[in-house]
């Protein structure tokens, strides 16, 4: 009797143990959509738009039904614009992008907003981009990501950046994790 209750309890607690979170779901790792900013001053989200747009593949030429720009909505003046288009989007990552003659759309990113809620750090989703980018919101200004920058990419979801702020604070690690279009996980 002891070694049938000792065989059960085994077999419960190793099941529990090896059992995989049946809770975990990919809101837990991106944005998926809309994020808001820190300060909650703004959110970033993405709208779809109403033309299709012919594009120049790495394989073969391919057409996006439903693209995505990023719009930025502020909270305070209750209205939105267009944070990064495809108006102007391909053209000037392919100015900074090297050896990669392929179009990127704002959807081929994932948009991680750094807690100065000003900086988006924009990492190639799924395109062979060997380049990431910065975005500063105020500026609306797009350049290469400075890799001196110390923030450091796990498994593509979530960043991590480590140090000091300055000599009063303690060592602080901050973790975010990414803003992604609908059309990525699609």
């Amino acid at each position: 009797m002891i070694k049938i209750l000792i065989f059960i309890f085994i077999f419960f607690t190793t099941k529990i143990s090896f059992a995989e979170p049946n809770s975990l779901e990919k809101e837990d790792f991106f944005y998926i959509g809309e994020m808001n900013s820190y300060n909650k001053d703004f959110t970033l989200y993405f709208k779809t738009r109403d033309k299709a747009v012919l594009a120049r593949g790495e394989e073969f030429n391919y057409i996006t039904d439903y693209p995505q720009d990023l719009y930025i909505y502020n909270h305070q003046t209750k209205s939105d614009e267009s944070l990064i288009s495809y108006d102007w989007f391909p053209s000037k990552a392919k100015q900074i992008i090297e050896n990669y003659d392929f179009p990127v759309f704002p959807e081929d990113f994932a948009y991680y907003l750094l807690k100065d809620n000003n900086t988006l750090i924009m990492v190639g989703a799924i395109k062979n981009v060997n380049a990431n980018l910065v975005f500063d919101i105020s500026k609306r200004n797009l350049k290469k990501y400075n890799k001196k920058n110390k923030l450091e990419f796990i498994i593509s979801s979530i960043a991590k950046q480590c140090g000091y702020l300055s000599l009063e604070e303690k060592y602080n690690c901050n973790y975010y994790k990414p803003l992604i279009s609908n059309n990525l996980i699609n």
